[in-house]
């Protein structure tokens, strides 16, 4: 029986634990402690932080682990990375991964490389002349956490007033001793799910995303296909596979955000790892195959067989949330029965804290719809929303 080592027990990895169980693999899951749901699915469990990628690989070689890999997640990719370079696994690699999960080191290569970007620049917490750093970027500005995930240490910044704060918001979120400021391109936010095998991109698929607007742009669904030109899903393929060549990611899934302004696509940044928010469930449906399948043959060394001809299913996810801190008294789908309302799931039992939605790891659940068209998936989405009762006080 093969091995597989998935890092991460959370919402985000639970498909691929199920997945990897139903592929008859022997599962073994870390994480550090916590209520997460993946633990009682695994085959063997280690409570550790999955960042330690010493440990993790001390694991993984005690184990003879067969392939290593994540989902919905960029915090344990530098440690994928080291493992699939020590034990030879099939993976990104470690140079590819310290980039994928350094936004600073990404914004630095894709200027080397040609791939269009919002301007930046590299901000020291120490610096006392910021604006003197910036000097000739234009507000609005983004302050960014070059190592966080989950839209956290993100945030709009619309004037030197809100720069103390914003730093010390950035300051929190992250472990790095500086931090990236970018400008903000005005402009409509769409991203791309993308599969990287043997050197060679195996599909890129577009797609929307529905964003939430708080400190700055948070996706809380997406919907495929996306209505785009054939000019600019070009554009946003170029950029994409220049994207790849510039971090050397390969033998990965992609998550990809982009910018469109003018008919242009600007990359804000690539992920080795497929998306969250319902991302890898958004292929599955759009090609009908399964995509954590085909996630977990990459790592294990094995051909994932890519056939992106058979179907093209439009579909649409949306993220359920609460609009307060509190917990949870009840929660009641309403929806009948009806093949194309493809999964509505519940994060939390009655009795489980949550939090306003803020982020996206404050989600409560979620909805994935399907259709002949995307009009009929995105109306039976949010018609199936609204047939959804929680109840938070």
């Amino acid at each position: 029986m093969k091995k597989i080592m998935i890092l991460g027990a959370g919402i985000y990895q639970v498909p691929l634990i199920k997945t990897a169980k139903r592929m008859g693999l022997y599962t073994i899951v870390v994480s550090i402690p916590g209520n997460y749901p993946g633990f009682v699915l695994a085959d063997k469990v280690y409570y550790e932080n999955t960042v330690d990628d010493e440990t993790i690989l001390a694991i993984a070689r005690e184990e003879r682990i067969d392939g290593i890999v994540t989902s919905g997640t960029d915090v344990c990719v530098i440690t994928i990375g080291k493992v699939c370079d020590a034990m030879g696994l099939c993976g990104l690699s470690y140079h590819a991964a310290q980039i994928a999960v350094d936004k600073m080191l990404m914004k630095s290569n894709y200027e080397e490389y040609g791939v269009r970007t919002a301007r930046f620049r590299k901000v020291l917490f120490s610096d006392t002349d910021i604006r003197k750093t910036i000097s000739g970027l234009n507000f609005p500005l983004i302050f960014k956490s070059v190592d966080s995930s989950g839209s956290r240490g993100i945030t709009r910044v619309d004037s030197f007033d809100e720069f103390d704060a914003s730093v010390a918001y950035v300051r929190e979120n992250t472990r790095k001793d500086y931090f990236l400021i970018e400008e903000f391109i005005e402009g409509e936010e769409f991203g791309a799910q993308a599969f990287v095998y043997q050197g060679e991109v195996s599909f890129i698929l577009p797609h929307g995303d529905y964003v939430f607007h708080g400190d700055t742009g948070v996706p809380i669904g997406h919907f495929a296909p996306y209505n785009l030109s054939e000019e600019v899903i070009l554009d946003a393929k170029e950029q994409l596979r220049k994207a790849v060549k510039a971090m050397g990611l390969d033998n990965c899934a992609i998550n990809a955000d982009f910018i469109l302004k003018d008919n242009k696509t600007y990359v804000l940044e690539l992920g080795g790892r497929c998306g969250a928010t319902c991302l890898a469930e958004l292929v599955s449906i759009y090609y009908d195959f399964d995509y954590y399948e085909k996630i977990l043959k990459t790592a294990l060394g094995e051909d994932p067989d890519f056939d992106c001809t058979r179907a093209a299913v439009p579909n649409a996810s949306h993220l359920l949330m609460s609009d307060r801190d509190g917990i949870i008294r009840s929660e009641t789908d309403h929806n009948d029965a009806n093949e194309n309302i493809y999964e509505v799931q519940f994060d939390y039992a009655p009795g489980d804290e949550v939090h306003k939605f803020h982020v996206g790891p404050h989600r409560i659940g979620h909805v994935i719809t399907k259709g002949s068209t995307l009009e009929e998936a995105q109306n039976l989405l949010f018609k199936a929303m609204e047939q959804i009762e929680i109840i938070v006080e």
